[in-house]
């Protein structure tokens, strides 16, 4: 089994760190700082793309969603361009949407970064980037998107899709999408108040703990859900270039074995999770920080302790 508290010591974590880093290969395994543990519920910003991504695959394999559908069919209020991007330009960030987290330059006078606001914005524009399907270019807005055709093929929110379909299924009853307006669910870790985590969903919005993030790992790689394979599926540009992105999650390798993973971040949190099917094992990162060179460093040294031990 992996040494986590070596890991988490190896990457330079001392004692009075808040983060928590958790892997699971027969039984989970912890190793928390002072001031985190595995129940405590965090912002996971990013990693909420896979579940969003999830959201999305769940309604494919129903029917009631195609990854080719224009965006103009589910969202009419945008304008002409958006009957140029595809639901799977959103999905791997090939739709010439704003990008990265320059979304936030396009909301103006908005100052709470809330789903209908990243709408609104989105309305103002007359025209995208870029063409969709050309170029990888990771997109926050895109996901914003997503979450609301999710919303929309479902005829229910997001929030409430996710809860049954998702976290009931799987029990993760500490995870859960927040809309406010509170700047986070009760009991769970605030976040710096000059910096209170964006309220938009799809790109973000979902607020877990360690000990649910690696049962989230862990469905996948049984594929309980029975949509691993969609979400591991990398996307391609339309002149087949082949990408690393899958559905919210970053398909690479290391030593010959596949390997999933996807970052999250903002002031004050970030987030790392693996998984490696080759070794049926997950790992998840915490930290109350804003050193992703760090936690992404602690993810690393816990990928290579278990593929070389």
């Amino acid at each position: 089994m992996i040494d986590v508290q070596g890991s988490v010591q190896a990457a330079g974590y001392h004692s009075a760190a808040a983060v928590v880093a958790g892997a699971q290969v027969a039984d989970p395994v912890f190793h928390g700082g002072a001031g985190l543990t595995a129940d405590k519920c965090v912002y996971t910003a990013s990693l909420s793309k896979q579940i969003t991504a999830a959201c999305a695959a769940l309604l494919v394999r129903q029917g009631r969603l195609d990854t080719d559908d224009v965006l103009a069919q589910w969202m009419p209020e945008l304008p002409p361009w958006s009957r140029t991007v595809r639901v799977r330009h959103l999905i791997h960030h090939t739709s010439g949407l704003p990008q990265g987290v320059h979304i936030d330059d396009v909301l103006r006078n908005d100052a709470v970064r809330t789903t209908d606001s990243v709408v609104r914005a989105l309305v103002r524009r007359d025209q995208l980037d870029r063409t969709p399907g050309t170029a990888y270019e990771y997109c926050n807005a895109g996901y914003v998107c997503l979450a609301v055709v999710v919303s929309r093929a479902a005829g229910q929110p997001l929030p409430e899709f996710a809860q049954q379909h998702v976290f009931e299924r799987l029990g993760m009853n500490s995870t859960r999408y927040w809309t406010g307006p509170a700047p986070h669910p009760p009991g769970a870790t605030p976040l710096d108040p000059n910096h209170p985590a964006p309220l938009s969903l799809g790109d973000g919005g979902v607020w877990s703990t360690a000990r649910d993030l690696l049962r989230w790992n862990r469905s996948l790689l049984v594929d309980h859900l029975g949509i691993s394979e969609i979400l591991h599926t990398p996307g391609h540009l339309e002149d087949g270039t082949p990408l690393d992105y899958a559905w919210g999650v970053v398909v690479g390798s290391y030593r010959g074995h596949r390997l999933y993973r996807h970052s999250g971040g903002w002031p004050g949190v970030t987030t790392q999770l693996v998984s490696i099917p080759g070794k049926d094992a997950s790992l998840v990162v915490v930290a109350l920080d804003d050193d992703s060179d760090r936690s992404t460093l602690l993810a690393n040294i816990m990928i290579y302790t278990l593929l070389t031990s």
